[in-house]
């Protein structure tokens, strides 16, 4: 999961190099405190769009396809909208905690992240 993050980390910083080069002809320049507050609150929008895309259609983003993990409800199926929107606000919560969401794997019995348990979502190895 850490190199699959590793990973990730990579295709969301291109993903928002690129969307950054199309914000700032359209905006302008973001030096004025609000407009750097809107200019974060897109990035974030963007971040937020491209792993409820890949979560909601197949379960997986392309570095969880390519390191063979896949995001499923306690049943086993694809998640909807909603509990993917969950999902990610707990996970960016767990993350501004200085990260007590994700080391929460270390702890937990199924290695399951704290915003697995809340959501009620959970990583399976799809091999």
């Amino acid at each position: 999961r850490l190199a699959s993050l590793i990973y990730e980390l990579l295709l969301i910083f291109a993903l928002l190099m690129v969307a950054s080069f199309a914000y700032i002809p359209v905006f302008g320049n973001a030096d004025a405190p609000f407009r750097k507050a809107v200019f974060q609150l897109y990035l974030l929008l963007v971040i937020m769009v491209y792993f409820l895309a890949f979560w909601t259609r197949s379960g997986q983003t392309l570095a969880m396809k390519t390191w063979r993990i896949k995001l499923v409800d306690l049943n086993g199926s694809t998640i909807d909208m909603p509990r993917g929107i969950l999902r990610f606000t707990l996970a960016l919560l767990g993350l501004l905690g200085f990260g007590a969401g994700f080391l929460w794997a270390l702890f937990d019995p199924q290695r399951q992240f704290l915003h697995d348990r809340l959501a009620k979502t959970r990583l399976v190895s799809t091999e």
